[in-house]
């Protein structure tokens, strides 16, 4: 490993990260393919069922790509999935050597790809800038070793930590340039998620607005062709289907109601999915075991306090995007999370990995300690 590996790993990682809005359920991945100190060809995976990144290099590299070094974000696939094996082409490309980011998490990889080409005797070389990888990636990788998606709770909220009015009233707290930037959240996710107090209290859509997205025409037109599926967590189907939630796309309604009748809902081209709960309330974490076995890699949660508190305290929240507005909306108006605790030692401690002016608001990210 030296500092030319790490050059041309970075590129990679840039040329993975044009992917974010669009490859569920498939990894973001990027290759560069180097001859000579010189890249002779490049490429990113952009949609499932398409060529991965490792076949756009190497149509790009041609006869250059023989003896040359592959720099792939991901470890090439070994099985028939799709798509053929990226190994299986690296193979016949006649590359000397390929360095690999991290190891495929992914049960049918995990390192089988790695052996193939060690096995063809090319050289290979695995764990640079591993780091960087695995944080483009969080959702895959979490779905393919726990078997859960990752999931990211967003919030906007005062300076006094209020994201509504008495009333409910919540629209708008941030500023223009954070809404945009949630719509990228939005974006890159599988799945945008909440729940029915949300959609009645705010007429709540959860679609992603590509006028406000900031994206080149390349990556808009790909994030309109993978829009996320749209979840509502409804447990006793408060929600009428004339809600225009209901009206701007398909969706699917999580609920633990006992009269069920789905043909209403599929008559609209929605699906209604019965999960386990009590009381009415859905269970999130069997919600979210379900949405991994559909290939969900990330949800975004955009709910009320009391789901948002909900989701912290079963324990499922990787991350949460909190958006801080220089407002006061003062004692009377709604907290963040409904967390009642009585002592300090309940508290739930974050680890803040970032802190940003987005426009006239601040972007925080946290993630909780345990993790």
């Amino acid at each position: 490993m030296n500092e030319r590996d790490h050059l041309f790993m970075a590129r990679a990682l840039k040329l993975a990260r044009k992917g974010l809005y669009s490859t569920h359920p498939n990894p973001r991945v990027g290759c560069v393919i180097v001859r000579d100190g010189e890249i002779v060809g490049e490429g990113w995976h952009a949609r499932a069922g398409e060529p991965h990144a490792e076949v756009h290099a190497l149509r790009q590299a041609g006869e250059r790509a023989r003896g040359a070094t592959a720099y792939v974000t991901l470890e090439p696939c070994s099985h028939h999935g799709r798509t053929p094996p990226c190994a299986d082409a690296l193979v016949a490309a006649g590359v000397g050597r390929v360095v690999a980011a991290m190891q495929d998490p992914n049960p049918q990889v995990a390192g089988r790809g790695l052996l193939r080409l060690a096995n063809a005797g090319i050289e290979v070389l695995s764990g640079v800038l591993e780091a960087e990888a695995r944080a483009l990636n969080v959702g895959f990788i979490k779905r393919m070793e726990s078997g859960l998606p990752f999931v990211r709770v967003k919030s906007a909220m005062s300076l006094d930590g209020r994201t509504a009015m008495a009333s409910g009233e919540s629209q708008w707290i941030t500023g223009p340039a954070a809404r945009a930037e949630v719509q990228r959240l939005r974006a890159q996710s599988s799945v945008v998620l909440s729940g029915a107090d949300t959609v009645l209290a705010d007429d709540a859509r959860l679609t992603v607005r590509p006028e406000e997205l900031g994206l080149d025409a390349e990556l808009t037109a790909l994030a309109q062709r993978r829009p996320p599926l749209r979840v509502l967590i409804d447990g006793r189907l408060r929600v009428p289907l004339d809600q225009t939630f209901f009206q701007v796309g398909s969706a699917l309604v999580a609920t633990c109601a006992v009269a069920i009748a789905p043909d209403r809902y599929q008559a609209d081209g929605h699906e209604l999915l019965a999960v386990p709960g009590s009381d009415g309330h859905v269970d999130l974490r069997k919600l979210m075991q379900e949405l991994a076995v559909r290939g969900v890699n990330e949800v975004l949660v955009e709910a009320g306090p009391r789901l948002a508190g909900a989701f912290a305290r079963a324990g499922l929240v990787d991350e949460y995007r909190i958006f801080v507005a220089p407002k006061l909306l003062g004692s009377s108006a709604r907290p963040l999370f409904e967390l009642p605790l009585d002592h300090m030692a309940e508290a739930t401690e974050l680890r803040i990995l970032d802190i940003r002016a987005v426009g006239e608001d601040w972007q925080v990210t946290a993630v909780p300690k345990t993790a």
